[in-house]
This record gives C-alpha cells, sequence and structure tokens, in this order.
C-alpha cells in the first residue's frame, strides 16, 4: 500500500475517529483506524463496536492499492502538527510497519492486519429518507442537555425519535429527559416517511452534532431495528440504538398552569448564573420570589454565603418557588428569541417553559424543595 493525501483532509476525519474510539479499550485492535487505498480514494474506519464512522477522501494519489490499521491517535499527534498544506505519503513498508512521511520528517507506525479489524459495514435502505442537515443538528442541540447521566436507567441515556401528527401535518419530534427536567423539540417533515421510534444513544448524539456543524445540505437516514444510519458527504455514521421503552412523556407536559411569567431572556441569564455564583456545586436552590411584576432571585449556602438580585418582570401572581440553576441556564442558554416565557401553577409542580420564537420547542422542569 502505498499513497499520498492531503494533510488537512487526514487531519479533519483522523479527528472524527478520535470521538468515537474508546480510549481505554480492552482490545488493540479497537484503538486503530482502518486504512484502506482503493479506486483514488482512501477510506478510514473507526469503530468501538457500538458506533462506526467511515470517511472516504476521494481523488488521492495511489501507487499501490492496500489496507492496514494503525494507532488512531498516535497518528492523529503526527497528523495534526505536520504543515496544513503538505501532501503526506504513506507507505506500507511490512505487515507490520506503516512508513509516513512529509517534508523532511519520517515516521514508522506499528501495524496490525486489516483482517483483524471487526467488520463494520452493514447494508441497510430500508426506511429512508432526507432531512435538512442544520434541521437535525437544531433538534439534537435543543434536547441534548437533558439526557440522563444515570446508567441504571439506560432508556434515558439518549434522545428518543419518533413521529408525531398535529393538525394532519407530520414532525420528527425529539425529546430528551432525566426526570427532572425534559426538552422537546420537533421539526416538519413534508415527505411520506417510514420511521420506527427509535432512541439514539448519547455519544452518537454528541458525534453527529459534531460532524452535522461542519456540514450543510441534506442527510439521508436509515433505520433497521436495533441500528441507524447517517450518511452525507462521503461520510458514513451507524449506531447501535438504545434497546429499551421510552415513558410517555406527553402526560408530564403541564396542561393546567396558568400563572405566566415573562423575562427578558438575556438578563435572566446573566443573573441567574450571577446569582448563582455563591453555590459552590450549583446545586443550591435558586429561589424565586415572584410578587407582581417583579422577580427577587437568591441562593443561600451555608458554607459559602448568599447572593440576591432583581428583575423587572411581568407578572400577575404571588409564588415563591425554587430551581436548581444549572437546569435555568441550560434552558435558557438554547432558546433563540429576546424573551423566555415561564408557566407556573404552584411551588411544588414542574414548570413549563417557552420560547416565544421557537413554538416547536418546549422544556419541563421539575421544582426543588424549600
Amino acid at each position: 500500500m502505498k499513497f499520498s493525501v492531503n494533510q488537512k483532509d487526514l487531519q479533519n476525519s483522523l479527528n472524527y475517529c478520535q470521538g468515537v474510539i474508546e480510549k481505554r479499550s480492552t482490545l488493540p485492535i479497537l484503538s486503530n483506524v482502518l486504512l484502506e487505498a482503493k479506486d483514488s480514494n482512501l477510506k478510514i474506519t473507526a469503530t468501538d463496536l457500538d458506533l462506526i464512522f467511515i470517511q472516504n477522501i476521494s481523488n488521492i494519489e495511489i501507487s499501490d492499492e492496500g489496507e492496514t490499521t494503525t494507532s488512531c491517535s498516535i497518528m492523529y499527534d503526527i497528523v495534526r502538527k505536520f504543515n496544513n498544506e503538505k501532501k503526506i505519503n504513506f507507505n506500507l513498508v511490512s505487515e507490520n510497519k506503516l512508513n509516513l512521511e512529509s517534508d523532511k520528517s519520517t515516521f514508522n507506525l506499528n501495524c496490525i492486519k486489516a483482517s483483524e479489524f471487526p467488520i463494520t459495514e452493514s447494508n441497510f435502505k430500508e426506511n429512508e429518507f432526507q432531512i435538512n442537515s442544520k434541521k437535525l443538528l437544531n433538534l439534537l442541540n435543543k434536547c441534548k442537555f437533558s439526557v440522563s447521566n444515570d446508567e441504571t436507567r439506560h432508556y434515558l441515556s439518549g434522545i428518543f425519535l419518533h413521529i408525531t401528527e398535529k393538525e394532519n401535518k407530520k414532525y420528527l419530534t425529539a425529546v430528551a429527559t432525566d426526570s427532572h427536567r425534559m426538552a422537546i423539540s420537533k421539526t416538519l417533515i413534508t415527505d411520506e416517511i417510514k420511521f420506527e421510534p427509535i432512541i439514539l444513544p448519547k455519544k452518537t448524539i454528541f458525534q453527529l452534532c459534531s460532524l452535522l456543524g461542519d456540514f450543510d445540505g441534506d442527510i439521508k437516514i436509515s433505520n433497521l431495528k436495533s441500528k441507524i444510519k447517517f450518511e452525507f458527504n462521503e461520510i458514513i455514521l451507524m449506531s447501535k440504538l438504545i434497546d429499551g421503552k421510552f415513558p410517555n412523556y406527553y402526560q408530564v407536559i403541564p396542561k393546567d398552569n396558568q400563572k405566566k411569567l415573562e423575562i427578558d431572556l438575556k438578563p435572566f441569564l446573566i443573573s441567574v448564573d450571577r446569582v448563582a455564583s455563591v453555590s459552590l456545586d450549583k446545586k443550591d436552590g435558586l429561589r424565586m420570589n415572584l410578587r407582581e411584576d417583579n422577580l427577587n432571585l437568591s441562593v443561600n449556602n451555608s458554607n459559602s454565603g448568599d447572593g440576591k438580585e432583581s428583575l423587572p418582570v411581568k407578572f400577575e401572581h404571588e409564588l415563591d418557588i425554587s430551581f436548581n440553576p444549572r437546569y435555568l441556564i441550560d434552558v435558557a442558554s438554547n432558546l433563540d428569541g429576546n424573551k423566555v416565557e415561564i408557566f407556573l401553577k404552584d411551588s411544588a409542580s414542574p414548570a413549563l417553559i417557552k420560547d416565544p420564537s421557537d413554538f416547536d420547542s418546549i422544556y419541563v422542569i421539575m421544582p426543588m424543595k424549600g
């Protein structure tokens, strides 16, 4: 195997591979990337057995076709330190030695033969549909902060993606909850599609968001029972799905929260963050003391002190309620407009949060006691 590739193209691809590969894998082959040089293409594959990343770099110079695997982290570390305008020349000098050189630098990396790399690509085209990459990215970004870190309830450690219908319109809807807070967002689907409800794992979500952030265009999605496949821009990302039943989230959405609080978003976000500074772990409750058109925020920590701040708001009732400030900051940071609307019932009931500029997303936060 002998080929030359542009430094920048290879660095970008290996950067994505780094996000897939497990840093502490017990199988040495899983720390490696599979390199396949064939038909003027370099195909790069990385996997942790649950998630597979494949990218084709086209129009590369190949003198000798072939394949091998080598350490992703070491190769990435070398490649990113080369001049980004340069070509890097690869030469498989023996079954277990890969030579790479650029400018005046030469490296020899240990290899494991390609036949030991786990078979990765499965070919499925069923239930395939297309969606704009920015729409999908927005959907995932609106929900990913609410994904649970609790390993015991594995079905909450991902985003629930499914089709919903409202007023004869179909939406791809995303939901995430850690049982203290919930995020729901949807995007209109104009094509007739078949899409079984799935739970997308957290690691896949973050990898996908990273890839989508660098791409603008349509993305092909196909899902088959326990797997999902995303295809775009010479890239394939395949993932196992979370096996489990997502709870009936709809019944948790407050239906009769009549007390509407309207606040300017930016001052609210800054004030919550500032007042919460006095809390050492941001887990102390942020007390919201609401009187007509006035909001008093306060945090009291017996070890570090207390903080208070007032804001003018639109509110026609009286209510005292406490929230985890981190949850409020996470939600407020993901709103697009200039205002935030919080619908309340009483000090013990969950709050419903809406963005007046985005009718497709809602958030629910449980209050804290005391």
